[in-house]
């Protein structure tokens, strides 16, 4: 298959390094498209008052691999892989393996999902893969799942492109307990603003929050009942894989706002 692989660690990750080695081993096509530095948080941000450059990379990777590394963020690396440094959408996408969890709301902020997010957009079903630990250093359960995952995509391709987002608990392989299909869950933090000085005496401000995980998120749909949540999955030892859409409208609602909106008129100049 031809696959095309990201992240938002850099083109030096040990991660994209595990999983595009391990795919092209495997023999498949790989393409890779990362940035060319660490562009953790960055979510789905676009670069769009300077210029793009994309360098080939050498000596990284499998000698299968062609990689660029590129100036801009997650997303801007796969817009610019699929419009312009491809001859045609890639067969899979693949982002990762990103150093840390990616669960429940880090979705919103993650780099990693968000290059994925951007295959998904181009119609293309994408996967993003995370390892959840900062220092667990062992790559290679991952990049053996996601080569096991690309098998049965090709065997069995989702009815309509999409994404995948997993986690894979920091673990020896013969101690994860299994894989389960999840839903989103609740990540909340409590960020604290540390108030500091530079040399000149100027004042900044660093993000040095505390995650606070809850996993008893409340159930929206009725699909959701007995269905873990992916922050669940992990603390009990699986794989999580939820499926998830750009399409963030709350249709629940819909009637409900509806309803509540019918009395005014948007030209009323009445308060």
């Amino acid at each position: 298959m031809k696959l095309l692989v990201g992240n938002d660690d850099g083109v030096s990750a040990p991660g994209i390094c595990a999983l595009a080695n391990a795919l092209a081993a495997a023999g498949h096509e790989v393409t890779v498209v990362c940035p060319d530095r660490e562009r953790s948080a960055t979510g789905h941000g676009l670069t769009m008052h300077r210029p793009l450059r994309a360098e080939p990379v050498r000596g990284l990777f499998h000698p299968t691999v062609k990689a660029w590394a590129c100036s801009g963020l997650p997303a801007d690396c796969i817009k610019l892989a699929l419009d312009a440094l491809l001859d045609g959408l890639p067969d899979l996408l693949l982002s990762g393996i990103n150093q840390g969890s990616n669960l429940g709301t880090d979705v919103l902020y993650s780099g990693t999902v968000s290059a994925a997010m951007e295959g998904a957009i181009a119609d293309v079903t994408s996967i993003a893969l995370s390892l959840t630990s900062f220092t667990f250093s062992d790559f290679q359960p991952a990049a053996d799942y996601a080569v096991g995952l690309v098998r049965q995509l090709a065997v069995q391709p989702l009815p309509e492109p999409m994404l995948l987002n997993v986690n894979v608990p920091a673990l020896p392989a013969a101690e994860i307990a299994g894989v389960k299909t999840t839903r989103q869950g609740l990540r909340r933090y409590h960020d604290l603003f540390e108030k500091r000085s530079d040399p000149r005496g100027k004042t900044y401000y660093w993000l040095a929050g505390e995650v606070l995980e809850e996993t008893d998120a409340p159930a929206i749909y009725p699909q959701d009942e007995g269905l873990l949540t992916d922050v669940q999955a992990i603390a009990q030892g699986f794989i999580s894989v939820t499926p998830l859409q750009y399409n963030l409208t709350y249709y629940r609602r819909i009637e409900q706002i509806q309803s509540w909106l019918q009395p005014f008129s948007p030209l009323s100049s009445n308060p």
